[in-house]
């Protein structure tokens, strides 16, 4: 499989390890039957994710993640950006830590490049196991030790 990932940061947030991500991504691509992944994931604040939402989306809403999607097939092509703040924030929420928040925000963004949407209650339910799917080979298959920052 052809894997081309690259991490860009906004913040002072960064992964403490972009092999093991790219890894899992990977992990996750192949088990979704993607035949390649090219991805670029910047991580900024809530206010620079904000304007990005606006002014692409039309949608005057903080969000965590905007998956700009330009897969064709099985061939995963996207821009991915993802507002630290607000990761920080629902893992707070949902009571989660902060990096199982981050591997479920990732792994959603990538998810909606092979196919998965949210729109729906059934929809929800097929994106929320395929994101706890991915979760589960970061933990079990890539058996990291530190995860993020």
């Amino acid at each position: 499989m052809q894997v081309a990932v690259e991490f860009i940061y906004d913040t002072a947030f960064s992964i403490s390890d972009e092999l093991l991500y790219t890894r899992w991504l990977t992990a996750c691509a192949v088990k979704f039957e993607a035949t390649s992944i090219d991805l670029a994931i910047a991580f900024m604040d809530d206010e620079a994710l904000h304007a990005l939402n606006v002014k692409h989306l039309n949608h005057d809403t903080f969000t965590d993640i905007i998956t700009f999607d330009d897969s064709v097939g099985s061939d995963v092509v996207a821009n991915i950006a993802i507002s630290v703040d607000r990761v920080f924030a629902n893992a707070d929420k949902f009571s989660q830590s902060f990096d199982n928040e981050m591997i479920r925000v990732i792994s959603h963004g990538l998810l909606h490049c092979l196919g998965f949407d949210d729109k729906t209650d059934l929809d929800k339910e097929k994106m929320k196991k395929s994101e706890e799917a991915c979760i589960k080979l970061f933990h079990v298959e890539q058996k990291p030790t530190n995860y993020v920052s």
